[in-house]
C-alpha cells in the first residue's frame, strides 16, 4: 500500500518545548509545520521534567503570546540559598544582576505551546501536531527536498518538507541519523531521588544544601506542592526508599528542622546526571534543538533555557530563509547555539561538583569544596558569578 503524501515547510520531530516552540515561532512568522511525537498528548502534558526558567525565557515566551498563564502561576524568585556545614547562605540574584528567574514546570509550559498550536491549527487545512506516530524514519535529508516517513492511526503517511527540526530528546531517532557525530559526555557517579510532595515549600527560594552525606534540593512546583531531591546512587532501588526514609534524609541534609513540612508524596523518580554535547547540530536540512543535543545535570537549571535558547536561533534562521533566501544564519546556527551550550555546561558542573559528594573523596577535597562555598557565598564578585550564569546569559544577537 502507498504511503499518503502530506506536504509542509518545516517538519518537526518531538512535541517538547524546543519542537513546539519552534512550531509556534515559525506560525508568528507565516511559516508552515508539522510537529510529529510518538507519546500521547496527555503524556507529554504529564511528563514532569525542569521548572526553572530565566528571566531570557520567560520574556521568549512572553513575546510568543504563550505566558498569560506563567505570569499568573508562575512563582518569581529574587534569590537563592546556598547551605553548607548546617548555615544558610543567600545569593541576592535580583540585586546583584536586575534579573529573576521563575518557577513554572516544563509540564505546563509545554501545555500552553499545545494549547496554542492547536489553536491555531484550527483554522488550517491540516493537524499542526500528530500524536502517537510509529516508525519515524528521516530521508534525504543532504538534499533540497528531505522527508520524514511515518505511521499515525494505522496510515503510512510521507511529510515532504524543507527542513527538518531534530527535537526529539536525547533518545530520539534525528541524531543517530546523523553520521560522523562529534560527542562529549561525562556520566557522574550519583543521580538525583526526587519526589513530588503536596506540602508547603520549605523556603519562599530554592535551598542548594551540601552536607557530608550528599547534596539536597528543596524547591517547588506550587505554593502548595514541593519538589525535593536527594543526591543517591545512579542505580537506586526506590523500594528502599520508603516516605519516612525519604523524610527523614531530607531533615537531616537541609537542615530545616519544622520548617520541612511532610506531605503525600505522590511522585518518586531517580534522575540520572550526566553532561552530553553532540556538537554536529547540522547535517544538510536537519537541524538538532534542545535535549537531540545537548545534555546538562539539573544542578544549573539550564536544560530547558538552553532549548528556548536553540529554538530562537534556529527559528530566526529559517524565517530569515523564507524571506530573504538568505543561509547565513541557518549555516552559523551550530556555532551561535554551542557558544551559549558550553557556557551552560560549565556552569552546571561547576554547581554539581561544587556541591556534590564524590565517592572515594578525601578529606583535603572536602576542604576544598567547602572553600569554594564559603568564597563564594561571601564574595560579591563570586557571588556576582553564580547570579549572572543562574538568572541566565544575554542571548547573542
Amino acid at each position: 500500500m502507498s504511503a499518503t503524501p502530506l506536504r509542509t515547510q518545516v517538519g518537526i520531530i518531538g512535541a517538547g518545548p524546543s519542537g513546539l516552540l519552534l512550531s509556534h515561532l515559525l506560525h508568528l512568522a507565516g511559516i508552515d509545520s508539522v510537529v510529529l511525537e510518538t507519546r500521547s498528548r496527555d503524556y507529554v502534558e504529564q511528563r514532569v521534567r525542569a521548572g526553572l526558567l530565566e528571566q531570557g525565557s520567560v520574556e521568549t515566551l512572553t513575546e510568543a503570546g504563550v505566558a498569560d498563564r506563567l505570569h499568573r502561576e508562575g512563582l518569581v524568585h529574587h534569590g537563592i540559598e546556598l547551605r553548607f556545614d548546617g548555615v544558610g547562605h543567600r545569593i541576592p540574584l535580583t540585586d546583584l544582576t536586575g534579573k529573576v528567574v521563575t518557577i513554572y514546570g516544563q509540564q505546563e509550559v509545554v501545555k500552553d505551546l499545545i494549547a496554542a498550536r492547536l489553536a491555531a491549527g484550527a483554522r488550517r487545512d491540516h493537524a499542526p501536531i500528530l500524536f502517537e506516530v510509529e516508525d519515524v524514519a528521516v530521508h534525504d535529508v543532504t538534499g533540497a527536498a528531505p522527508r520524514i516517513t511515518f505511521r499515525h492511526g494505522g496510515v503510512d503517511h510521507v511529510l515532504d518538507c524543507d527542513f527538518i527540526g531534530g527535537c526529539d530528546g536525547f533518545h530520539g531517532i534525528c541524531r543517530p541519523a546523523i553520521p560522523d557525530l562529534a560527542i562529549y559526555e561525562r556520566v557522574y557517579p550519583f543521580a538525583w531521588l526526587g519526589i513530588l510532595s503536596r506540602s508547603r515549600p520549605v523556603s519562599e527560594e530554592l535551598i542548594y544544601a551540601r552536607h557530608a552525606e550528599g547534596f539536597a534540593l528543596a524547591t517547588m512546583r506550587s505554593n502548595i506542592v514541593s519538589r525535593l531531591y536527594l543526591q543517591c546512587a545512579p542505580d537506586e532501588d526506590l523500594a528502599l526508599w520508603p516516605d519516612e526514609r525519604i523524610w527523614a534524609e531530607l531533615h537531616r541534609r537541609l537542615g530545616c528542622g519544622a520548617e520541612l513540612e511532610e506531605g503525600e508524596i505522590f511522585q518518586k523518580g531517580v534522575t540520572p546526571m550526566r553532561s552530553f554535547v553532540c556538537e554536529t547540530m547540522r547535517h544538510g536540512r536537519l537541524f538538532l534543538a534542545g535535549d537531540a543535543a545537548h545534555i546538562v545535570p539539573p544542578t544549573g537549571a539550564k536544560g530547558m533555557n538552553l532549548a528556548i535558547a536553540d529554538i530562537r536561533v534556529l527559528a530566526r534562521g529559517l524565517e530569515r530563509f523564507y524571506a530573504k533566501g538568505g543561509t547565513e544564519l541557518l549555516d552559523r546556527y551550530a556555532e551561535i547555539c554551542l557558544r551559549r551550550i558550553w557556557k551552560g555546561q560549565r556552569f552546571s558542573w561547576w554547581m554539581t561538583s561544587m556541591l556534590h559528594r564524590f565517592d572515594g573523596e578525601d578529606p583535603f577535597e572536602h576542604r576544598v569544596q567547602v572553600a569554594e562555598l564559603d568564597y563564594v557565598s561571601t564574595s560579591r564578585a563570586a557571588m556576582t558569578t553564580l547570579a549572572e550564569n543562574y538568572v541566565g546569559l544575554p542571548f547573542e544577537v
